[in-house]
């Protein structure tokens, strides 16, 4: 029920057009365990089609390593950027919810209440 009430708060979307369009044909997953770091792996990974960043690891001071690129970005609540700034205009971010706390704060979002 809860979740069944939540989807009625939530407007109907797609994916954004530019997301749409593109032909996935080199993905990459980007974790945040900092095995890239000292890898200066960052210009191959900038090279794939779709990058999959997950949860908030730094992408700022480490770009050598982990590239600058990021077209999703894929966390569970408590790793959602604070700040508006930390959302790249150009990406889409994908909240995971599982846990029932998840569902409380996707509708706080949603009605702009304190959790």
């Amino acid at each position: 029920d809860k979740l069944k009430n939540l989807l009625e708060l939530l407007p109907e979307h797609d994916l954004p057009e530019d997301l749409k369009s593109k032909h996935c044909k080199r993905c990459v997953v980007v974790g945040s365990g900092g095995i890239l770091h000292g890898s200066e792996l960052g210009h191959l990974l900038n090279q794939f089609d779709i990058v999959i960043r997950l949860n908030d690891a730094p992408v700022q001071g480490y770009t050598d390593h982990v590239g600058n690129k990021t077209t999703i970005r894929m966390t569970y609540p408590e790793g959602a950027p604070l700040s508006e700034h930390e959302y790249p205009p150009a990406s889409l971010f994908v909240a995971v919810l599982f846990k029932s706390v998840d569902f409380n704060w996707l509708q706080a979002m949603v009605k702009n209440e304190t959790l």
